[in-house]
């Protein structure tokens, strides 16, 4: 994974457990606008996502952002 995208879900990931607290979920489209205006990142988060580590569709804040921060 491109390391904009990598900094981008960190910040995001941040940015909702900041407002909403530590037990806040999200899913893969978090990280994008309501138009999909660069479909090749957004494929690449949806295959980090659902192919690389088989997430459910909401997973937890922190812990996306755990596996970021860990290479994975």
């Amino acid at each position: 994974m491109r390391e904009t995208l990598r900094a981008k879900i960190i910040a995001v990931c941040d940015k909702k457990i900041a407002s909403k607290g530590d037990n806040v979920g999200l899913s893969f489209y978090a990280f994008f606008a309501n138009k999909n205006d660069d479909p090749e990142l957004l494929m690449e988060a949806a295959t980090w996502w659902i192919q690389t580590h088989q997430l459910d569709h909401f997973v937890k804040a922190h812990k996306i952002k755990a596996m970021i921060q860990a290479g994975r």
